[in-house]
């Protein structure tokens, strides 16, 4: 997440531009004191709602675990695993990588 201090956004708008066309959040601060979110807007927003998207969005970011993202919509773990499938992100993360190499090594100690 990125900040901005009101008078860096006063002198340079296009700081806001650019973090909003990379779809990141930023924060605006006044005094270091924070007063608004800023976020880029995705047709998400309206078919999914605000919060939910806003939720989502973070829990694919890396920001919220699965536990987090459940607990703040209200939801089962089985509820917000499907919608976070059906939103397609991904809800395991596995490293099919990683199970390649381990047998590898372990098909060499023979």
């Amino acid at each position: 997440m990125q900040t901005i201090g009101i008078k860096d956004l006063q002198k340079n708008p296009a700081i806001l531009t650019r973090s909003l066309e990379a779809n990141e959040y930023t924060m605006i601060t006044k005094r270091s004191t924070p007063i608004g979110l800023a976020i880029s807007f995705d047709d998400a927003i309206i078919s999914s709602g605000l919060k939910t998207s806003l939720m989502v969005d973070a829990y694919k970011k890396g920001y919220l675990s699965l536990g987090q993202f459940s607990k703040a919509l209200s939801l089962r773990k089985e509820e917000a695993m499907k919608m976070l499938s059906m939103m397609d992100a991904n809800v395991i993360d596995y490293d099919f990588e990683d199970d390649l190499k381990f047998l590898d090594a372990f098909d060499g100690h023979k």
